[in-house]
């Protein structure tokens, strides 16, 4: 077909290949268009080469090195192909080249447009660098955009990633007009700087909602740790707002997670399957780290198995090895890691954390030297976590003069899950001198934290001088520090219920302490029969 296209007249040729290039489904079906476009020299003529780059930085099947290499070659590029390439990289992994090319185009003088602005101001939100935010802000207002709506709601966005919320709020009490855009942009700058109790003021004031202001909200609770509050916002979103998507759906699946709530998270799972929403790779990912978390190994396997076949990414491989470790799957998490490199998918530093992790509940001190040694080999830099969790590692296996030198040699000073992993080993391993010392080491890093002299009284407990045990005691109430008490999280047919030691806030602590009694009498009967047996044995 293509040899009749270019056999026939200049005319016809052109108008078939714009058709080719409309139906072009994927980067390698293009690229052989694009060769026979060169070859028959046809390739920078404005109508082709725009389509060109639209279709390589822009399509699904976009190759944004591949465009910036086309628009490389273009002459005196218009403010068509400047918008093209920056709002490709915009979307990226690597915003920082929208600004390059911004820079660039106001160098060559190529005059921004309203397009320009919003994939620009997108960038900078990606970054959170709101100190060049400014500078473009002002570039706007220099150039008379300020009042275009699409533009004000992107510098909304923009400031709300970057944690200025109150220039967020200023530029949305100043537009004259204002869109469901604008209100979800200032319900999501609130949700991403913590501050909740604004973000529901602003939901609330909303005349209309959308699947993107619901998702904000339950995400925005997430974020602030409102676990509970995220999935109730969800419940009422089922009644009385519209269906959820996938977005929605990974934060809901988070709250679960770190509740610990697996009834809960099969619910959603059934919802994803039960509603068709698309089984993306953050979807999925979301779901593996649900059922890990929530103990449910075998079910986040075939969850993670599943998506093999389709496209992959080292986030989802993380979050199963990081599952198995967790559980103390020390040889199946090594055997993934094993299976990932067969499947040339490269590490990042969270899985060299996972494997660490693997390596501390194994108790596999040679396996982990060697994977904080790949770190560097692979081009990566060890950070705070890492040489926290290679102290752990140390210090669990007992090898406390070892981690208290490496602890002495770390290119940073030490932190406080540094030191606390090495209390741990201390306490657990007998030696008490060490203790004390990196005992009161945390308590000069975290005065306000109450689990640091709790930590010490401990060692003082152990040690036998209990003076000074009650001092760290006293000291706590000097300070004014409280003790936030422990508790623990039961689930029954979906419910959460939540308990403290001695707690009898619950509605139905009567009938729990009954049958607490019950299963009391029933252990110490249980004991008694066992005792009179070995005595007629």
């Amino acid at each position: 077909m293509l040899n009749a296209a270019v056999s026939s007249n200049p005319a016809t040729v052109t108008q078939k290949f714009v058709t080719f290039l409309e139906k072009c489904k994927s980067i390698s079906e293009f690229k052989k268009l694009h060769a026979l476009l060169i070859t028959i020299g046809i390739s920078k003529e404005t109508q082709f080469n725009s389509r060109i780059l639209n279709f390589t930085a822009l399509s699904d099947s976009s190759n944004i090195g591949y465009a910036h290499n086309i628009f490389l070659q273009t002459e005196n590029p218009t403010i068509f192909d400047y918008n093209t390439l920056i709002r490709g990289y915009s979307n990226s992994k690597n915003p920082c080249k929208s600004l390059s090319l911004f820079v660039e185009m106001l160098q060559n003088e190529v005059v921004p447009d309203h397009f320009t602005y919003p994939f620009v101001v997108k960038s900078l939100a990606k970054l959170s660098d709101v100190r060049i935010g400014r500078s473009v802000h002002c570039c706007i207002l220099k150039t008379g955009f300020d009042d275009d709506l699409y533009i004000s709601n992107s510098l909304i966005h923009m400031y709300g990633s970057c944690g200025d919320v109150l220039c967020a709020r200023k530029m949305f009490d100043e537009m004259p007009v204002k869109n469901l855009v604008s209100w979800n942009s200032m319900l999501d700058g609130y949700g991403k700087c913590g501050d909740v109790v604004s973000m529901r003021e602003v939901f609330d004031s909303m005349m209309e909602r959308d699947v993107v202001s619901w998702s904000s909200l339950i995400d925005g609770y997430v974020k602030d740790g409102e676990y509970a509050e995220a999935l109730a916002v969800f419940e009422k979103m089922r009644v009385e707002g519209p269906k959820a998507n996938e977005v929605t759906m990974v934060s809901v699946l988070g709250a679960c997670a770190h509740l610990g709530a697996l009834e809960q998270g099969r619910a959603m799972h059934r919802y994803v399957v039960e509603n068709r929403l698309p089984m993306t790779l953050v979807l999925r990912t979301s779901l593996v780290d649900m059922y890990a978390k929530c103990g449910e190994v075998e079910e986040a396997l075939v969850v993670f198995r599943e998506g093999l076949g389709r496209k992959t990414d080292v986030l989802i491989w993380n979050s199963m090895i990081g599952g198995l470790a967790t559980h103390g799957l020390v040889t199946e998490s090594l055997e993934l890691y094993k299976e990932m490199q067969v499947l040339k998918v490269r590490p990042d530093e969270i899985t060299y954390l996972c494997l660490l992790c693997a390596c501390a509940h194994g108790g596999l001190v040679k396996e982990a030297w060697r994977f904080f040694d790949a770190l560097g080999k692979d081009g990566m830099t060890a950070k705070c976590e890492h040489y926290a969790c290679m102290m752990d590692v140390l210090a669990r296996a007992g090898r406390l003069t070892e981690a208290y030198q490496f602890l002495c040699k770390m290119p940073m000073e030490p932190t406080a899950s540094m030191l606390g992993a090495l209390l741990n080993g201390c306490i657990n391993h007998g030696k008490l001198d060490l203790a004390e010392k990196v005992g009161k080491k945390l308590i000069e890093l975290e005065p306000l934290h109450d689990g640091r002299y709790v930590g010490l009284s401990n060692v003082y407990a152990l040690k036998k001088r209990w003076d000074e045990a009650k001092a760290m005691r006293e000291a706590m109430d000097t300070r004014g520090v409280k003790k936030i008490p422990g508790f623990s999280v039961v689930e029954i047919y979906g419910s959460l219920h939540r308990f403290i030691a001695h707690d009898k806030a619950h509605p139905e602590s009567d009938q729990i302490y009954m049958i607490l009694e019950f299963v009391l009498w029933q252990m110490k009967l249980d004991k008694d029969c066992e005792e009179q047996e070995q005595l007629f044995m």
